[in-house]
């Protein structure tokens, strides 16, 4: 089994930044890729960003250019760095991982959320 915690979610103001750590833990060789999704109020879930291991990096248009996604593996971290915020960033956002080169689509191992809202 694989364990994800999320942190760094918190109010932020419209064009203010915010970091997000996802710590992994448990069976981290099984992990190819990993990522972020996000899901606003009344909304479905979406892909956000994701990352493998042969370093083949994916963004949503809706993020391209405002938030990078990195990953240090020898402290079994995957970070969010997003900059530029707009007040429809406001979602859950949610840390996955899966063995396939992929998440989208779903993945078998979620972290519990971490809630960023932006004010405009």
């Amino acid at each position: 089994q694989v364990q994800l915690v999320e942190s760094g979610g918190g109010l932020v103001q419209a064009g203010g930044s915010l970091i997000l750590p996802c710590a992994a833990s448990g069976s981290i060789l099984r992990i190819n890729a990993m990522g972020w999704y996000r899901q606003a109020p009344g909304k479905e879930r979406e892909l956000v960003a994701q990352i493998n291991n042969g370093v083949t990096i994916y963004y949503a248009d809706f993020v391209k250019g405002r938030f990078t996604i990195s990953r240090d593996n020898a402290k079994n971290t995957l970070y969010l760095q997003m900059n530029s915020l707009k007040p429809e960033d406001t979602a859950m956002y949610y840390c996955a991982a899966s063995s396939r080169p992929t998440i989208a689509g779903g993945a078998p191992y979620w972290g519990k959320g971490t809630l960023v809202t932006v004010s405009s």
